[in-house]
Formats: structure tokens, C-alpha cells, sequence
């Protein structure tokens, strides 16, 4: 009963969705309002279809309908209540399902907040919008549907893929597609810009915070995806050049490029056509890496099982390039730029250099993840791209975007005087040099630390310089110093938002820095009793105890470790045995610490407990990474808050 009704709902769904579109599109070209309200009922009619389905999809879970084949293929009467529920979307099938949910929630969002505030606009926003709901509905009722029937009725299920079995798997798909369909608004009023020609600036400042939520979504589904590879998978690193991890990375690269090229377009009048082409750009790559994620023409742990949708996603890629570079030429004089270049040392000049490092490491992540697959196709001859030529080819790029993450704030529009440089300049250029000097006085042997953590302390200094010199502007106004602080951060909350987000990814690169610098490991077999050592630590086999689970056999090592300082710690990793699955799962134990953490996975062991070979690495500064995270969650809220009129010229 589930399946049939769950598959007619969403063939509802998708005609709404289809009239919806036109609808729209329909109303806005005739200027007949009542079609408008028409597709407003049919976005509000889809969005509490797919809600409906989403909710019958997690009951054919929670009550273990093997009748719906998704449900057999990836729950058993074995999987823990909760995983049940994070199993609605952990295939293909399912996650098609949380992505055009998703989507109709942006779309509603869309028509509450811009129904009356983007007239002219908004019909076609709400077009585009429904017409791409409509391809994902299309997907779900063709190539991949979600609600198909299985018969006979097996009397148990194969179960979710163990890797799965996480709590990262509500935050990590949830942040990740939150942020690809939420940069789905931004393209939409970038296309409804071009169809009735309002290429002006009215479209990026209704956008600006849709873009910047879409924007932070996809970094904190990065961000959590690394912590999910690094506690889950078992090889001790949060971030390996996989192609699905670059399938995300892309669209971000670009999604920041084009947060930092509006403020040109905002000042200055120009960009025009290099924005729109940003956020087509940043758009179709969040569908390349959904083409790229559930094709199955890549080999990833990350990636979904070989599905038959590649066709369908590459056509629509087509169609949406196509039809937006028939938009770009036919406006292609109206998108001219009212200001220019006066400068090479300004603000503009910064921005510009900043979005062709962030489309430079954009082409190379592209051409490392897509030339296997050419290879493949044209020779015939497999090959793989592995993190040395992405790390070779990046790592200057994003030293690159550092440094410009300190010159681009404060360094003056149109043309910057020598004045202005000694000014906002001067004390962090000096702080960063006698960084530099400290560092390679206490040991920092690599170069590329080095000047990564002087770029990060470079930066910072701008950061404190500005926030200093603006406080006591403030100061001198008889403000106290909370008072006064508080009031330049919520006054300007755009630009020291941007600077608390600058913040969290400097806190980012130096747990990068730090792990890749100075993280240490080594492999060991122990008898019961016997301990090895590695950087300071000291870990001793203590025995091998197996459990029997509600899903499968485990098979716990107990390991004390110690280090000197305070009291022992015992670590317990294993290895977990599922019936569907033909190798074991690692399980992951560790004591994470701001400088460094202990990390420790079980590998083979004998079966009288005698003996168990083990990996210790003693991972450097990797909890900054998280940190970083948090950093740039508070900086996100801060520049999303509505802003506070000025008071006082002097002031601002």
C-alpha cells in the first residue's frame, strides 16, 4: 500500500510542479497576476506532497515495509531504531527524496519572503525554481524511484551499508544538500534577471544572504564530511582528493568567488557578467556533482551504488548551460560594466586576483577528478589522479588566497596610496616576518609551514589592526570598550562577519598545516602485555573481547595509553562483522586534544586474543580544524544578522 500510494503522490507532485512552471513563467511574461498566484498554490501543493512522502518513506522504515524494494535493500529487522530513520536517505533513492524536499522548502521559502518584495522578478524566480523541482520529482519517478514495489516480499532486508552507521549521517548529507540546492535561488534570480533584463544590481542584494547560507551550508557539510572520514573510516586523515569530496569542494571554490566579486559589483557597478557567470557556474557544478555522486562512473567510498539517473542529470546539466549562455549572449550589451580598473594595488584589483586563484584551483580539482574518466574513455587505460598532483597544484593557489585574505579588506578602493599601505599594512607585514623567524627558531623544518602559519599570522594581524583602529574610533566618542565593541560589530555586522569567517578559516589552515607538518604513525604487532611507543606515548595490549550486536559481531581490542602527564587512558577500537558485508568495518578509538590527538585502529588479531597488530598515530593540531568550524559558524550568524542603521558619520 505504501509503495502505490507514495508513487502516485509524487507523479501528482511532479505535474504540479510541470504546471507550476509554466504557470509562472506564463504570468510573468503576459503580466497576468492571476497564473502568479496559480503557481504560488501548486509550489505550496508540492512541498506538502513531497513532505508527505518523505514522512511515508521514513514510516516504511520505522515499520520494516520490505515491501518497498529501497527499504529492503538498505534496512534489516536488525538496524537500531535510529540508523532506521537516517536510512530514509543513505542510497540513491532516498537521497534524491531529502534533496527535492529540500528544494520545495527553499521554493516556499521563496514565495513567502519575495512574493511582493522582487515584483518583477519574481514570477520567473519562481519558474526556475519549480522547473528544476520538477527534473528532481521526474528523476524520482523514473530512472530512480523511491517507492518501487518488491515482489515476493522478502522476510528480512539486505541493511544499510555499515560506513553509514553514524551520526554523521544527519548532519552531513543534510548540511551538504542544504548548500547545493540552496545556491538553486541565487541561479534562479540570476536567470530571472536575464530573461527580463533587470541585469542591474537589485538581484545580487536580494540574493546576498541566500547566498551566504547556501554558502555556509556546503562549508559545514565539508567540514563534517572531513570529521566523518576521520572518526569513521579509519585511515586517519579527514580529507584524501576523492572525487565525491571534490564534487562538493567545487562548487564551493566558486560559491566564495562569487561572495567576494559582488562587493565589486556593489561598489563599484562592475562584474556584471562575471557574476551572473559565477553563480551558472556554481549552480551547474552542484548538478555535476550530484551526476558525479550517483552515476557510478566513479569508484568512491562516498559515492552511491551504479545507478541508471547519469543520462538524466548530464541532459539537464546540458540543457541548463545551454539555455543560460543563450541568456548571457542575448544580454550581452546590457551586462557591459559602468566602472573600470583605475589601479592595480586596490580592492578591486585584490577581489579580482582572489576569484582567479579560487577558478584556478576550481579547473584543477576539475581536470584531476574528471581525467580518469577521460582516460578511460578515449584510451581505454585506467588511471588515477591521487592527492600528490592535488595538493602539488593547490597548495600554492591557496597560500595565494591567504595572503589576499589579509590585503583585500583593507587595502583601499579604486586606488590604494603609499600612505594608506604603510598604515593598514606596516605593524602586520612586521608581525608576520618575526613569526616567521620564531617558527624556524623552535624547529619548523618545511618551508610550506612556514609560510602558511606566517600568511595566517599576517592575516590575523590585519584582522586585530582593523578591529582595533575601529574601536577606538568609537572610544573617542566617550563609548565604553564592551559597549563600544559590541556596537561596531552589530553597526558593521557585514564586514566583521566576513572577518570572523576569515578567522575560522585561519584557525582551519593551521590544523591543516599542523597535521600534514608533524603528524606521526606507525604499525605494530603486540602480544597481551607487550606496549610500543611513538612520539611521547606509550600503549600497551591489554586483550580482545568480542560482542555480539543487535546487526552484527564485534570484536573489541582494550589498549591503555599513556603519556606521562595525568592519569592512563584506555582505548578501545574493533572490528565489526556484518553478515552482508564480506570484509570486516574498522571502529575507530581516540583521545582528541587541542595539540594533539591519539588515534588507534585495530587491524588483524588473533583469534585467541593473544595478539592484535595495531595503527597509532599521534595526529598534530587536527582539533583546530573543528574549531575553525565553530569560528566560521559564529562569523556566518554575525553577517547574517539584519543590519543596524549607522548613527554618526563620524562613527562609521
Amino acid at each position: 500500500m505504501i509503495a502505490e500510494v507514495g508513487a502516485g503522490a509524487l507523479a501528482v507532485a511532479l505535474a504540479l510542479a510541470v504546471y507550476g512552471s509554466a504557470a509562472a513563467a506564463v504570468g510573468g511574461r503576459t503580466g497576468r497576476a492571476a497564473l502568479v498566484e496559480s503557481a504560488q498554490h501548486a509550489a505550496l501543493g508540492v512541498f506538502a506532497i513531497v513532505t508527505s512522502c518523505l514522512l511515508l518513506l521514513a514510516w516504511a522504515f520505522l515499520s520494516f515495509d520490505f515491501s518497498v524494494r529501497y527499504v529492503a535493500n538498505n534496512t534489516n529487522l536488525g538496524t537500531p531504531f535510529y540508523y532506521r530513520l537516517t536510512a530514509v536517505w543513505g542510497a540513491l533513492e532516498g537521497s534524491i527524496v531529502l534533496w527535492a524536499w529540500m528544494l520545495s522548502l527553499y521554493t516556499l521559502i521563496v514565495v513567502v519572503r519575495h512574493r511582493t518584495s522582487a515584483r518583477d522578478l519574481y514570477p520567473w524566480v519562481l519558474a526556475v525554481m519549480l522547473g528544476v523541482l520538477a527534473f528532481f520529482l521526474l528523476v524520482m519517478t523514473v530512472p530512480a524511484p523511491v517507492f518501487q514495489r518488491l515482489t515476493p516480499v522478502p522476510a528480512d532486508g539486505r541493511g544499510l551499508n555499515p560506513l553509514l552507521e553514524d551520526s554523521g549521517m544527519i548532519t552531513h548529507p543534510v548540511a551538504l544538500y542544504l548548500g547545493f540546492t540552496g545556491f538553486t535561488v541565487p541561479f534562479a534570480f540570476a536567470i530571472a534577471a536575464l530573461v527580463t533584463g533587470r541585469v542591474g544590481d537589485a538581484w545580487i542584494t536580494t540574493t546576498r544572504r541566500w547566498t551566504i547560507t547556501a554558502w555556509y551550508f556546503l562549508s559545514l557539510g565539508l567540514l563534517i564530511g572531513g570529521w566523518w572520514s576521520y572518526h569513521v573510516l579509519g585511515w586517519g586523515g579527514y580529507w584524501a582528493w576523492d572525487p565525491v569530496e571534490n564534487a562538493a569542494f567545487m562548487p564551493w571554490l566558486t560559491g566564495t568567488a562569487f561572495l567576494h566579486s559582488v562587493m565589486i559589483q556593489e561598489r563599484r557597478r562592475m562584474l556584471r557578467l562575471w557574476n551572473l557567470a559565477l553563480v551558472i557556474m556554481t549552480f551547474s557544478l552542484t548538478l555535476f556533482g550530484t551526476f558525479l555522486t550517483r552515476s557510478g562512473v566513479i569508484a568512491s567510498v562516498h559515492a552511491f551504488t551504479q545507478g541508471s539517473i547519469g543520462v538524466f542529470f548530464l541532459s539537464f546539466l546540458g540543457l541548463v548551460l545551454v539555455v543560460a549562455l543563450v541568456l548571457l549572449a542575448w544580454r550581452w550589451e546590457a551586462l557591459g560594466a559602468q566602472g573600470e580598473l583605475d589601479s592595480v594595488v586596490s580592492r578591486e584589483s585584490a577581489f579580482l586576483l582572489n576569484n582567479v586563484l579560487l577558478l584556478a584551483a576550481t579547473f584543477t580539482v576539475f581536470f584531476g577528478t574528471v581525467f580518469p574518466l577521460l582516460s578511460e574513455a578515449m584510451r581505454g587505460v585506467k588511471v588515477s589522479v591521487g592527492a600528490p598532483f592535488f595538493n602539488q597544484v593547490n597548495v600554492p593557489l591557496f597560500l595565494g588566497l591567504l595572503f589576499l585574505m589579509g590585503i583585500g579588506p583593507l587595502i583601499a578602493w579604486r586606488r590604494a596610496s603609499l600612505d594608506n599601505l604603510k598604515r593598514n599594512f606596516l605593524w602586520p607585514i612586521a608581525v608576520g616576518i618575526a613569526a616567521a623567524a620564531v617558527f624556524r627558531l623552535v624547529g619548523v623544518r618545511s618551508m610550506i609551514a612556514v609560510l602558511s602559519l606566517t600568511l595566517t599570522v599576517f592575516v590575523a594581524s590585519t584582522i586585530t589592526v582593523d578591529l582595533v583602529r575601529a574601536t577606538r574610533a568609537r572610544l573617542r566618542t566617550g563609548e565604553r570598550l564592551p559597549g563600544a565593541l559590541g556596537g561596531l560589530l552589530l553597526r558593521h555586522n557585514r564586514r566583521y562577519g566576513g572577518f570572523a569567517v576569515h578567522l575560522g578559516i585561519l584557525v582551519v589552515a593551521i590544523g591543516v598545516t599542523g597535521s600534514q607538518a608533524w603528524s606521526v604513525q606507525t604499525e605494530t604487532t603486540l602480544r597481551r602485555g607487550e606496549s610500543t611507543a611513538l612520539a611521547g606515548y606509550r600503549v600497551r595490549f591489554d586483550g580482545l573481547a568480542a560482542s555480539e550486536e543487535s546487526n552484527h559481531v564485534k570484536v573489541t581490542g582494550t589498549f591503555t595509553v599513556a603519556n606521562g602527564h595525568g592519569a592512563p587512558a584506555v582505548l578501545q577500537p574493533a572490528k565489526k562483522f556484518y553478515p552482508q558485508e564480506q570484509s570486516p568495518i574498522a571502529y575507530v578509538d581516540y583521545r582528541l586534544g587541542l595539540r594533539e590527538d591519539v588515534y588507534l585502529v585495530l587491524g588483524d588479531f588473533a583469534r585467541d586474543g593473544s595478539q592484535a597488530t595495531i595503527r597509532l598515530q599521534v595526529n598534530r593540531l587536527v582539533s583546530w580544524i573543528w574549531i575553525g568550524g565553530i569560528i566560521l559558524t559564529l562569523g556566518t550568524l554575525l553577517a547574517l544578522a539584519p543590519e543596524r542603521q549607522r548613527a554618526g558619520a563620524a562613527v562609521a
